[in-house]
């Protein structure tokens, strides 16, 4: 990016490029917003002539324009062509019936309790039916931002964190921001800072508690960061968005007390992050107090081969085969069934298993899993509205996001003594 000194004319282009992934099941589309600079401004040379100039306002004999009026000729619209100027708000004020300010307001998404719903609208369909665009690059110079923001997440395979981005992107373009998608490229680690500097292609950054490491090329910058389900200690946030995971593995517990189960192995997640912490401090604690109730963790990758095998060590380890086993994610549930069957037992008749996060492949496996269902584009909604509130110098909204236990078939009764 290029500094911009006061009298440096510049705006920015936004190309979106839009792919799709595939991972198996969930196809998940990603844009990607560039940021570059153009210059915005024609200096003509002197010695080289050039083409007359054109007014989009005001007097003109431009097309469409009834002579020496600058007015529509008829409809009240401009009339589009090779030639036509390129509509401005006065065209869109004109339309419409109000002020230019109006069109400001309603256009900037700045019009609610200030004009009413019918007003807007007014706006909106004139600046539709004359194809109005407003100028970011001349905004974006006014208010010295680039109106984009960067979220950091894990692994662009995880169907969860497409979804994240779903929410924060469809926020985002309401008001007129963009996001920029940026995995750790090893799915969980340090991550290179994606610009040559972030402090000037970006106007915030949102990240996952699972890509902490990755921001330490962001971390130490003046840009305003959100963390979505992290430690809300982290004092290095200027807001955090986060889910009750607590109470959703309480969920998880009582469903599985309830059904009559006392011996628990908790599938925990071997990756070290602070959502999986609170999963295995909310199990020890609700099951801590239970009289006769056994719990054993075991560590398991967050990958389903990985994950099997970490089961099947625990279905066959010495004593008492667990009936019920707690899993830290939905592929890791994945491969515990798998472990199941392959020792020949069944789900949910000898082995009860649950899962977290509710993804595809919940009700693609058979039995359908019994998991905890988390809101991932809500996140990102939230996630994206607190880094906006940030910017605006509003206080973000507070309050974990509720989730929800789904039980179906892959949990129930424990097998008779």
């Amino acid at each position: 990016m290029l500094p911009l000194s006061p009298g440096d004319h510049r705006g920015f282009t936004y190309n979106v490029l839009r792919h799709t992934y595939h991972d198996g099941i969930p196809r998940v589309h990603l844009a990607v917003v560039i940021v570059e600079a153009e210059a915005c401004v024609h200096h003509p040379d002197p010695a080289v002539p050039g083409p007359a100039p054109r007014r989009a306002d005001g007097p003109g004999t431009g097309p469409g324009d009834a002579p020496g009026t600058g007015a529509p000729a008829a409809g009240g619209a401009p009339v589009a062509g090779a030639g036509a100027a390129r509509p401005t708000s006065r065209d869109v004020a004109r339309v419409a019936g109000v002020s230019q300010a109006t069109v400001s307001l309603v256009l900037g998404d700045k019009w609610r309790g200030r004009v009413s719903e019918r007003t807007a609208r007014l706006v909106r369909d004139a600046a539709g039916e004359l194809g109005y665009r407003p100028n970011l690059a001349a905004r974006n110079l006014r208010l010295g931002r680039t109106r984009t923001a960067l979220l950091v997440v894990p692994a662009l395979t995880n169907e969860f964190f497409a979804r994240v981005y779903t929410g924060a992107a469809a926020v985002a373009a309401r008001h007129g921001f963009g996001v920029v998608l940026y995995p750790s490229p090893e799915g969980v680690g340090p991550a290179r800072d994606p610009f040559a500097s972030a402090r000037a292609a970006l106007d915030g950054v949102i990240a996952s508690s699972m890509a902490a490491d990755a921001l330490r090329a962001i971390r130490g910058t003046d840009l305003p960061l959100v963390m979505l389900d992290s430690d809300p200690a982290d004092s290095d946030a200027a807001a955090h968005v986060n889910l009750d995971i607590a109470d959703g593995m309480r969920q998880v517990t009582d469903h599985l007390l309830a059904l009559g189960h006392r011996r628990f192995v908790h599938l925990s997640s071997a990756v070290p992050s602070w959502t999986f912490d609170v999963r295995g401090r909310a199990l020890a604690a609700c099951l801590g107090g239970v009289p006769g109730v056994g719990v054993r963790t075991v560590p398991a990758p967050l990958e389903v081969n990985g994950a099997r095998e970490a089961a099947e060590r625990a279905l066959t380890a010495p004593g008492p085969r667990p009936t019920a086993l707690v899993c830290d994610d939905d592929i890791v549930a994945a491969g515990a069934c798998k472990a199941v069957r392959r020792l020949g037992l069944r789900v949910p008749e000898d082995v009860s298993v649950t899962g977290f996060d509710d993804l595809a492949l919940a009700t693609a496996v058979e039995p359908e899993l019994t998991t905890v269902r988390l809101p991932a584009e809500r996140i990102g909604e939230r996630g994206m509205t607190a880094l906006l509130d940030v910017l605006e110098g509003r206080p973000p909204e507070r309050g974990d996001l509720p989730v929800t236990l789904m039980p179906r078939g892959s949990s129930g009764p424990p097998p008779a003594p």
